[in-house]
């Protein structure tokens, strides 16, 4: 197990690495492409709110490199009091190694105040595949190993008896996975379907998240966007729901493309 301060360490050498890459990629071809979007939803499960969001989302092609950064954050209060506290930072470099097969590197951090982790950050790689990229229809799936850290919350919880049982905090390192479908369809110039389905695997837990989304162009830069997420931990911590599902409306802005 590692501490929290090298934790934090290995994944700031990681983002750190990514970001200094980025501009070297960006240089040979034209810039960045990409999105920011600001949410408002409906979350059920570990907690029952209404919240508000932004998301950043970047990618950048540069002949056989790709380049992709990610940011979002959620807030939401209930009757005054705090009930959602979440963001989450990823990055990705991929490089084509055929038409369509290529390998990628991965580090992703998130941190939700209302599951029974402080945070979790996984650093790995793998490869992918381009199964198809139509006019209309995208699909792209990719996979690997790598290294995931839990921070595990300290909780209290009684047993049948009524007796007061107390969980330590603690930091979990173990070796661990990563999978992702990206599906997409273009149903005309102004409206296109996203699916993402995200699995991250751990010694402690294991979450898999799928998210699909409508989105409709009202100009040439901006979107409004549907959204319905679901959220599975296949072991979360005593007095926490494995299940979570939100309803997201929000507004794009779309540059780059």
């Amino acid at each position: 197990m590692l501490p929290l301060k090298q934790s934090s360490f290995i994944l700031a050498i990681a983002g750190a690495g990514l970001l200094v890459t980025a501009p070297a990629y960006a240089q040979e071809k034209d810039g960045w492409s990409g999105e920011g979007a600001f949410t408002a939803g409906y979350t059920t499960g570990n907690t029952e709110t209404t919240d508000l969001g932004l998301g950043v989302d970047v990618a950048r092609k540069a002949g056989l490199w790709k380049v992709e950064l990610v940011a979002d954050g959620e807030y939401g209060e209930q009757d005054g009091i705090e009930s959602r506290n979440r963001y989450f930072f990823s990055g990705d470099v991929d490089r084509l190694l055929g038409e369509k097969l290529f390998s990628f590197g991965r580090a992703s951090y998130e941190v939700d105040q209302f599951t029974g982790f402080d945070s979790r950050t996984f650093v790995g790689g793998g490869l992918g595949y381009h199964i198809f990229a139509g006019d209309k229809a995208t699909w792209t799936v990719r996979g690997g190993p790598g290294v995931k850290i839990d921070e595990i919350k300290r909780t209290v919880t009684t047993d049948s008896t009524g007796a007061v049982v107390v969980s330590p905090a603690e930091t979990v390192t173990s070796i661990g996975a990563v999978a992702r479908s990206e599906f997409g369809y273009q149903f005309n110039e102004n409206v296109k379907l996203a699916n993402e389905t995200d699995v991250l695997y751990g010694e402690t837990s294991t979450q898999i998240e799928n998210s699909i989304a409508l989105t409709a162009s009202v100009s040439k830069s901006f979107s409004a966007r549907m959204s319905f997420n679901v959220r599975y931990d296949t072991n979360p911590a005593d007095g926490f729901e494995d299940t979570d599902t939100a309803l997201k409306v929000a507004l794009v802005y779309g540059f780059g493309k």
